[in-house]
């Protein structure tokens, strides 16, 4: 690969990584009871729990609900971060890189 060539994968994983950043990830558990959103910077932008689906005495069924929900989010953004490396590069691990 040329110098040319790596310059424009450069740039182009640069250009992905920006949408990647800008993307939003949704994970959720207990069936939609609990909503995470993240970024594809890994953090969260949104946090949604329907009262309907919890009393107060289950509230650790919702600590339980809430843990899952992020998982699930960055379960889903890391496999985009994942998606992008692999689209950029043609499947070349490139050390240092994500």
């Amino acid at each position: 690969m040329n110098m040319r060539e790596m310059q424009k994968m450069q740039q182009k994983l640069m250009k992905m990584q920006e949408e990647l950043e800008n993307s939003q990830f949704t994970g959720t558990a207990g069936g939609g009871a609990v909503t995470i959103t993240v970024s594809g910077k890994f953090e969260v932008t949104g946090v949604k729990i329907d009262p309907e689906a919890f009393s107060a005495d289950e509230i650790e069924d919702l600590e339980a609900m809430i843990k899952a929900a992020a998982k699930d989010a960055f379960d889903h953004a890391n496999e985009a971060q994942q998606k992008l490396v692999m689209n950029a590069t043609g499947g070349m691990k490139i050390p240092g890189l994500f």
